[in-house]
């Protein structure tokens, strides 16, 4: 069960988190990678609406489609939040004017290309760096993907106790 993704350049599998407001994992499917992360959401919200009864509110990466969040509003009843980069889909602009004013309109527009803090995006990025300390789940060795979704379980659960412990 292995695939390609083209557009990410992803050979083998994906994996598809559902993460509370702490970054702690409440429902991960490892699907084949050429399946998309909509497609993938499909598989995983309604696993956890049948687990988790008293989740409302749901926070999205830009990949996800608005066809995804509006079936999410309609089928589960969730609400939806796309939390995007502010310059998104936006390559730059053409300004044939002096350079010192190619630079102050430049920083000005949204054309710039740095660094920015995505809200909420973080908590699932923090997430991956804490489960990237195991081993098993830096490159996908195993066979069958829910041994991959078993050993992600078990590397929360020890996080967890570990924290507790301290």
């Amino acid at each position: 069960m292995r695939g390609f993704d083209g557009a990410k350049k992803v050979k083998g599998r994906k994996r598809h988190w559902l993460v509370d407001t702490q970054g702690r994992v409440l429902k991960v499917k490892v699907l084949p990678a050429n399946l998309s992360d909509a497609q993938g959401g499909r598989v995983v919200l309604p696993a956890a609406w049948a687990i988790f009864k008293r989740l409302s509110h749901l926070f999205i990466d830009g990949g996800y489609k608005r066809q995804f969040a509006d079936g999410v509003k309609q089928t589960l009843g969730w609400t939806v939040q796309v939390m995007r980069r502010p310059e998104a889909n936006f390559r730059g602009i053409w300004l044939p004017m002096p350079p010192d004013l190619i630079e102050e309109l430049g920083q000005k527009t949204r054309g710039r290309r740095s660094f920015v803090v995505i809200p909420r995006r973080w908590v699932v990025e923090r997430t991956f760096a804490w489960l990237s300390f195991n081993r098993r789940l830096k490159r996908d060795y195993e066979f069958l993907p829910e041994t991959t979704e078993t050993f992600i379980y078990v590397a929360m659960i020890r996080l967890m106790v570990r924290r507790l412990a301290s």
